[in-house]
């Protein structure tokens, strides 16, 4: 075999071409991938679940990738700091996984339109940035329908971080199913004004539980309120993983966000050059929601439980679909209409049901 000689004249070839550099560089440099996370990895929830993304990514791309990640970064002139050094350090895409981050992540992406960009939950895209979420509230509904049949005191708790779309979203979610399944059933709420405070959080759930609340729900990022549910011996739903390990007695289900096949099949998207900005929805469908049913669950509940899962899956219902009123009682869906993603996106009002105000 003569594969050296053959190998020098095609160097020289290459090199004469000018081809050499670039073609040993592109084989040789590994896509540069980051994400900045708004809680520390070990939450075990939100920013816990996108580090499993950030893993499955590795795991499929191999030595064709590298990828790091700066955790704890708070939202505003931090987040902008930390996304325009990654930037700078010419990463190729940027993953920003918080709501906050949604007006830092596009001042970067302007100055640097050569870098891709991807912010998790917000609305903003260019050319350069993409934005992508779960369809939480899908399984938000189904965690509502559980508790509508699983409360005894029809009084169910929230533990909320901000009163943002998303969140509102999610408990309008619950008081739909609550409305269907158990009338008068009422949604209490906490705001603790964080996504990561473990300390509030489990005082929040205190407080509710003290209310008479016998399901916690939250939109918070530790099991905080898993861990008091269990003490204090009333159900719970988890969110963002799998949290029944924190509350074996208590947990109903949990809203897992599956974030790896998105991460994959953006960071596949950079690599071909195929990447376009989109607003992407990942629900119980794409698989970026799970919904683990506890065998705490009665057999009747949990099969129904699955046939509104299956329905939702395949099309055949959709949580926001009217007639639906807000609390002043003014139709904002008419019967038959389903809420288009932008409906949703914007969501700043109660549904008819919810007894609590938004704050200001």
């Amino acid at each position: 075999m003569h594969t050296r000689p053959l190998h020098k004249l095609l160097c020289a070839l290459l090199a004469a071409t000018g081809l050499s550099a670039s073609l040993a560089a592109s084989a040789a440099d590994p896509l540069k991938v980051g994400f900045v996370y708004i809680g520390p990895i070990g939450d075990h929830g939100w920013t816990y679940q996108h580090e499993q993304g950030r893993k499955a990514l590795m795991e499929k791309f191999g030595e064709q990738i590298t990828t790091n990640y700066v955790e704890n970064v708070a939202e505003g002139a931090d987040a902008e700091r930390v996304i325009r050094n990654m930037a700078k350090d010419n990463y190729d895409l940027i993953f920003t996984t918080s709501f906050g981050y949604m007006n830092p992540t596009l001042k970067v992406a302007k100055q640097f339109p050569k870098v891709t960009f991807e912010h998790a939950t917000g609305y903003k895209q260019d050319k350069n940035l993409g934005t992508y979420l779960a369809r939480t509230y899908e399984g938000r509904y189904v965690g509502g329908f559980l508790a509508a049949k699983m409360t005894r005191s029809k009084k169910i708790g929230y533990v909320a971080s901000f009163p943002i779309p998303e969140v509102i979203r999610d408990i309008n979610a619950i008081q739909l199913a609550l409305n269907k399944y158990n009338p008068g059933t009422e949604i209490k709420v906490v705001w603790v004004n964080s996504w990561f405070d473990p300390g509030k959080e489990a005082d929040a759930a205190n407080a509710l539980i003290d209310q008479g609340a016998d399901v916690i729900f939250q939109h918070t990022d530790s099991p905080a309120p898993i861990q008091a549910a269990e003490r204090r011996g009333v159900y719970a739903v988890g969110y963002a993983s799998d949290m029944a390990h924190f509350g074996p007695k208590a947990v109903l289900t949990s809203i897992v966000n599956n974030w790896g096949p998105h991460y994959i099949q953006a960071a596949q998207g950079v690599m071909d050059h195929t990447w376009k900005p989109q607003d992407y929805w990942g629900g119980l469908k794409e698989g970026t929601v799970e919904l683990p049913l506890s065998d705490l669950l009665p057999a009747q509940v949990k099969s129904e439980a699955e046939q509104i899962i299956a329905s939702i899956k395949n099309g055949e219902f959709h949580p926001f679909t009217g007639p639906i009123k807000d609390q002043a009682g003014v139709e904002r869906l008419a019967a038959g209409v389903s809420a288009s993603n932008a409906e949703l996106a914007a969501m700043n009002y109660y549904v008819q049901g919810m007894q609590a105000d938004i704050p200001k």
